[in-house]
């Protein structure tokens, strides 16, 4: 897939149909820039509604921007900013060479990863803005901002970019779970967000963008043994099964495509997309809480894959040491080496899902399953319980143990090498146990719920929480069925 960059044009525009609204907001005295050729369709103000249409993909619809005026800030002292983005002068110990930027942003600053990344940022001195929609649960290190704020709101996200000379864009939607099924929702934010970001980083001159992506850009189901950069490309866009793993797709291609436009005021942007494996670390509960929990129900009472199958993880201390030495490779001192190119990033080790989880069986007294089910069951299962999920969204928030793309990440073998990264950026990842992240789990942790769990089966003895789930799966395909 080829996007034009030529001069002032907007590589962008391919995936873009949007209508152009102004909106005024109070108490902004930072004006919001006039349209131009760099911007697309529906890149400027703050529109109420827009419409998205991905090349490639079935799903042409409406997605809804937030619209909340003035953008929140909270220092690091948990004061007021009085809405200027400010980080503090304390704390000041290093920086990240010699070109290293004074200012960063972080989206998705508020969520697990994304303040790691902002706190080991402002750990070596740089003032940090951590934008998200969603406030930390940690305070705030010296050097940071919260500026609490939505990606697909262009003037949100023009104001917090004042100053700034690289972007860390973390934040994404769709990962896991039941918002894997919100296609809309993970459209809006997935390829319109990104859209947005590199316009931004266009309008004011930020010559830095390094993309979280994952991946799932390079899987489509099928094994992979130990796949690079230039074996297992982005695929065709219809070829991916399941919605974030497109939007994933486009929004990767879009970043490294619009490496090398011009920036206003002169220079060109430098982009790279770093391939993450799922994250793992104390603290983590979009995959490690949900398991911790699902375990401690019983829930997780069996196995299915091949013995065989493996896949890649990466502590989120590795992860983020990766997004550092690749802002240090966009540098002109590192002879910009990773404009416009993809790494794949894990801890350098293939593993079994089933054999990783041990540490989490022993801490439960449970020994590892011994029950085989096929994985077309799994996955029929699976088929159902997202169906079911739809079918009563409107009216409940229904439970959703696991998806069929999930189903497919562990019963797959897909396992991708690291050279590029080591040889490029530098990457050297340290070697983590889970039972680190298990036992820090267990001392400041408390189980509890969650809405991404299967909340059903609190009614019923542990012991029989598998039985009892594979009875309601079987009853629910024969009603669905005589229906």
């Amino acid at each position: 897939m080829q996007i034009p960059c030529t001069g002032g044009a907007d590589p962008l525009h391919w995936c873009f149909d949007a209508e152009r609204r102004r909106v005024s907001l109070a108490n902004d005295r930072t004006p919001t820039p006039s349209p131009s050729p760099s911007h697309p369709p529906g890149a400027m103000g703050r529109p109420n509604r827009f419409k998205t249409t991905v090349t490639g993909s079935k799903s042409t619809f409406a997605n809804q921007h937030v619209a909340r005026g003035p953008v929140g800030v909270r220092c690091s002292n948990n004061s007021s900013c009085g809405g200027k983005v400010e980080g503090s002068e304390r704390g000041e110990r290093a920086s990240l060479g010699s070109g290293s930027p004074r200012k960063v942003l972080v989206t998705g600053g508020g969520g697990y990863f994304g303040f790691k990344l902002g706190r080991e940022l402002a750990s070596r001195g740089m003032k940090v803005i951590l934008l998200d929609i969603q406030t930390p649960q940690a305070d705030l290190p010296d050097g940071a901002v919260f500026y609490e704020g939505d990606i697909r709101d262009y003037g949100s996200l023009f104001r917090a970019c004042e100053g700034v000379e690289c972007v860390f864009h973390t934040a994404s939607c769709g990962m896991s779970g039941p918002e894997q099924l919100r296609k809309e929702l993970v459209e809006s934010i997935n390829v319109s967000g990104t859209n947005n970001i590199i316009n931004v980083c266009k309008e004011r001159g930020i010559s830095r963008l390094v993309y979280t992506s994952t991946i799932n850009v390079a899987f489509t189901g099928q094994p992979i043994e130990d796949g690079d950069e230039e074996s297992q490309p982005c695929v065709p866009l219809n070829m991916y099964l399941d919605h974030y793993s497109r939007t994933k797709s486009i929004a990767d291609q879009m970043v490294r495509e619009a490496n090398g436009c011009g920036l206003k005021g002169g220079g060109r942007l430098r982009s790279c997309a770093l391939r993450s494996s799922g994250i793992y670390g104390p603290g983590e509960r979009r995959h490690f809480h949900r398991m911790m929990e699902n375990l401690r129900r019983g829930l997780i009472g069996f196995q299915f894959g091949e013995a065989r199958a493996k896949m890649n993880w990466v502590h989120v201390d590795n992860l983020v040491m990766a997004h550092v030495l690749a802002a240090e490779a966009l540098t002109a001192q590192k002879h910009g080496i990773a404009s416009g190119q993809a790494y794949f990033i894990n801890d350098g080790v293939s593993v079994n899902v089933f054999e990783w989880l041990n540490p989490l069986y022993k801490m439960f007294g449970h020994r590892r399953p011994m029950v085989h089910l096929p994985v077309s069951l799994v996955y029929w299962i699976a088929t159902i319980l997202e169906y079911l999920h739809l079918a009563l969204r409107p009216i409940a928030e229904t439970p959703l143990l696991f998806t069929r793309n999930e189903v497919r990440n562990v019963a797959v073998s897909h396992t991708f090498k690291i050279d590029k990264a080591r040889r490029e950026l530098g990457f050297c990842p340290k070697q983590h146990d889970l039972g680190e992240s298990v036992e820090h789990y267990v001392k400041t942790q408390t189980l509890t719920s969650d809405p991404w769990d299967l909340s059903l089966c609190w009614k019923f003895p542990a012991s029989s929480h598998t039985f009892v789930l594979l009875l309601f799966m079987l009853g629910l395909s024969l009603v669905l069925i005589l229906m």
